[in-house]
């Protein structure tokens, strides 16, 4: 009975098993993270971020509505996002019709959850947390006092929905990459997590240029993505079930050959 080359594209590699770290270490991102952003809640360095930010504008969010940042950065950069998972449906679906794909059913299925539910839990907390963006601060030539996130909220100031930061909520979510990537293709895993961190900070720079975000607010969503992948990874990916499904379609193409 043939047997398929180990180097054949759409297999998951051999060698992705022996790289499956089950250990606390993947953890280390979050709790780094969520150290970073409470240093940075309780002890005014967000504030103080943002007040250079605005003092080099001119005492003014003169990047809100720029060119690059509202229209190149923002819209843009959420029709890129969209645009990706949009592409890991359709791959999703081929590898439902194609058997040369269906060993990628469950990685691409994983990967596209993860970045949904990753999105999804970043714009359910922005609608309980009610916190202000720095643009609709007193501080910044807004109107709000500054409210901390545990901090009750009064009526009369209305509804805020800042944190965390869901544009680069949308590009951190990709971070989901890096477990898709250690299941078929290993050696692409550092790569694409470094392309999702960099697709990240460069959405939440934007915005914290344009006075919509903290930086902790970013901080807040890495933290959140991370946790969601790497938490399904272990339920789809890494147990026992997962391994067993993604292996029967190999035997299948075997046979086939």
């Amino acid at each position: 009975m043939p047997v398929l080359p180990a180097a054949h594209p759409l297999l998951p590699s051999s060698t992705a098993i022996g790289l499956k770290s089950r250990s606390h270490i993947e953890w280390i991102p979050l709790i780094l993270a969520v150290l970073a952003s409470a240093l940075l809640m309780t002890g005014n360095g967000d504030q103080w971020l943002a007040d250079q930010l605005y003092r080099w504008q001119g005492g003014q969010w003169a990047l809100k509505d720029a060119w690059w940042t509202s229209q190149v950065i923002h819209k843009g950069g959420r029709n890129l996002t969209w645009a990706a998972a949009l592409l890991v449906m359709f791959a999703l679906l081929r590898s439902r019709l194609d058997s040369r794909w269906r060993p990628l059913g469950r990685p691409l299925l994983y990967l596209l959850l993860a970045v949904g539910l990753s999105t999804g839990l970043i714009a359910l907390l922005k609608t309980w947390t009610h916190m202000d963006c720095p643009w609709d601060l007193q501080r910044y030539g807004g109107l709000r006092p500054f409210i901390s996130l545990f901090q009750t909220r009064p009526l009369l100031l209305g509804h805020a929905a800042c944190f965390p930061a869901g544009h680069a909520g949308s590009g951190y979510a990709w971070v989901a990459l890096f477990f898709f990537m250690r299941e078929i293709r290993p050696q692409w895993r550092w790569p694409t997590l470094l392309i999702a961190l960099a697709l990240g900070a460069v959405f939440g720079v934007a915005q914290q240029l344009r006075g919509a975000h903290f930086l902790s607010h970013d901080l807040w969503s890495l933290a959140i993505s991370w946790t969601v992948a790497s938490t399904l990874s272990l339920w789809m990916l890494d147990s026992a079930p997962a391994a067993a499904a993604t292996r029967l379609p190999v035997v299948a193409l075997e046979e086939a050959a």
